[in-house]
């Protein structure tokens, strides 16, 4: 298990420019795949407040439940990079 993971949801242009920049830093994350359908999404609501995605939790920092692609980009380049 890592210390980062992302709700994610396949085909969303926000969670690919996440999951890119995990890829450019070379960070090891796990990725839970959320519903389709935003009435469905209860853990990502449970760990965040709302049901959009990206989200993540970044264990090692006390990160929970960040979300809005554009604010984690800059957390993980200032954190990680």
């Amino acid at each position: 298990m890592t210390d980062i993971t992302m709700y994610d949801l396949p085909g969303c242009p926000y969670c690919a420019k996440v999951r890119s920049k995990l890829e450019e830093l070379d960070l090891e994350y796990d990725v839970i795949e959320v519903p389709r359908s935003h009435a469905d999404r209860t853990e990502v609501e449970r760990v965040s407040g709302q049901t959009g995605v990206p989200v993540i939790t970044d264990e090692a920092n006390d990160v929970e439940g960040m979300h809005e692609s554009d604010d984690i980009v800059q957390y993980l380049e200032e954190t990680y990079a």
